[in-house]
């Protein structure tokens, strides 16, 4: 059963990332900060059909207005000699997501060696994160450029949530012996980097067992380190 949902959840967040790309991956209609000559600036950038709208911005009265005179039009395809420069643009934002944690490291524990764990993880996690998008131009045999978006994103926080454990007369220095799988509460921090639809996190945490065996279960409150995958949620 475990192996089942596990599967399954891989599936859901894989088909989310091949079917459409999500908001925080594609570059959408908002405000940014846009780097040029190693100076940053606002600007609001609208996607009209294939075609990147980049408005200058303007502080006045305590006011942001947008600029709707001064304007660069990015195209999708644009003549090889006057679009060869890359266009950079980043945003801060709150990110909340849904963490599955399919491998854990446990560090040794008394005689019990260093263990691989893989049983199935989720966790809510909330923490901050940073985009940032690379517009560029390929020159094609054609005599045009065409444009291309690279997504990087950057994001660290805190999650918390439940998991399983396999509970055996090893880990519970042989005062449990029936085997059973525990439920845990999991909570930890975390870094995810994503780079177009590719995203991976590392985490560090520590599982409480809830049931009446934690005093004995040798992993109680201790460190291990785990590889995590992110299904956006906001």
């Amino acid at each position: 059963m475990q192996k089942l949902l596990f599967l399954l959840s891989g599936f859901i967040i894989t088909s989310c990332s091949v079917i459409r790309p999500t908001p925080k991956t594609a570059l959408v209609d908002g405000l940014y900060l846009q780097k040029i000559d190693n100076l940053a600036r606002k600007v609001y950038v609208d996607i009209e059909e294939d075609v990147l709208r980049i408005h200058s911005t303007k502080l006045s009265s305590g006011k942001l207005n947008i600029d709707t005179l001064r304007i660069i039009d990015l195209y999708p395809e644009q003549i090889k000699d006057k679009s060869m420069e890359k266009s950079f643009f980043s945003k801060h934002s709150f990110d909340v997501d849904f963490l599955t944690i399919p491998l854990k490291y446990r560090f040794a524990r008394h005689d019990v060696p260093p263990q691989l764990n893989t049983t199935l993880n989720g966790a809510v996690y909330v923490g901050y994160r940073i985009d940032k998008y690379v517009v560029s131009y390929k020159p094609d045999f054609l005599n045009r450029s065409v444009r291309s978006l690279t997504h990087y994103g950057f994001s660290w926080g805190i999650f918390n949530g439940l998991g399983s454990t396999d509970m055996n007369s090893t880990n519970t220095f042989n005062r449990v012996s029936q085997e059973y799988d525990g439920v845990v509460w999991n909570k930890g921090i975390a870094g995810i980097l994503a780079i177009n639809n590719f995203t991976l996190g590392i985490s560090v945490g520590i599982d409480n067992l809830l049931d009446k065996n934690k005093k004995v279960w040798i992993y109680e409150s201790k460190p291990w380190l785990g590889i995590a995958f992110g299904l956006n949620l906001n």
